[in-house]
């Protein structure tokens, strides 16, 4: 645990050469395990697959951002515990509820930037209703925002994933993209606005896809039913001809 809080200590604050470190933490199944799942949550990560995406989502919200906002609301001495803590409870209720993970994801960050620009002496003041307000829009809007999260998140994951799973293969090629940030961060963004883009303009939305299901079943069926009742028929005719 304590390697994985030093992992995603420069998600914290702005730090971009430390995030795209991150891939030095991590084995080479780990890497390929990440890939996958980025590849994932790009491809469907929006739509049903989001309740598996919000749960992770929840335990790294919890992990970046719960811990420096116990500190500044007077809770430092148990800062990392009640991260821990925070971080399990997201998990869990990005898993049962995922709109739970935008509400926070979305909430926080805007209440952490309207509580900046209030001030020190009006820093709660700032927080609390920004908060408020960023997460509710985020659930009004939870399906470009699903989309959206799910998208930045597999790109970053695929990226990282690929760098830690071909570092033993070109290792000086993936530390020279290391060393040039900008570059890293470059090609997750073109991964990201392909994700936002197939996921929102060419997959359907859950509901369409839904329908789209039901209608499937149920032409199957009707058309199972005239199967059998073409198949009742001709035996009756034949049987009439007998006669």
């Amino acid at each position: 645990m304590e390697t994985f809080q030093r992992a995603l200590e420069p998600y914290k604050h702005f730090d971009p050469a430390g995030w795209v470190a991150l891939f030095r933490f991590l084995p080479l199944w780990a890497g390929l395990l990440m890939a996958a799942l980025g590849i994932g949550m790009l491809l469907r990560g929006g739509g049903a697959l989001f309740r598996v995406v919000a749960g992770p989502l929840g335990l790294v919200i919890g992990q970046i951002w719960i811990g420096p906002l116990a500190a500044r609301l007077g809770f430092g001495s148990q800062q990392q515990q009640i991260a821990l803590g925070a971080s399990a409870l997201l998990c869990v209720l990005g898993f049962a509820m995922p709109a739970s993970t935008v509400f926070f994801g979305f909430g926080i960050p805007i209440g952490l930037m309207a509580a900046n620009l209030a001030g020190p002496s009006d820093w709660l003041l700032g927080f609390v209703p920004a908060f408020i307000v960023g997460g509710a829009l985020g659930v009004v809007l939870e399906r470009p925002i699903s989309v959206l999260l799910a998208s930045l998140s597999g790109a970053w994951l695929t990226l990282i994933g690929l760098m830690a799973a071909l570092s033993p293969v070109i290792g000086g090629l993936v530390e020279r993209l290391a060393g040039l940030w900008p570059a890293a961060v470059s090609v997750a963004s073109c991964f990201a606005v392909a994700g936002f883009g197939y996921q929102m303009f060419v997959m359907p939305p859950p509901e369409k896809a839904a329908q789209l299901k039901r209608e499937k079943v149920l032409a199957k069926r009707a058309a199972t039913e005239k199967k059998a009742m073409e198949k009742r028929w001709a035996n009756y005719t034949k049987d009439s001809g007998k006669e």
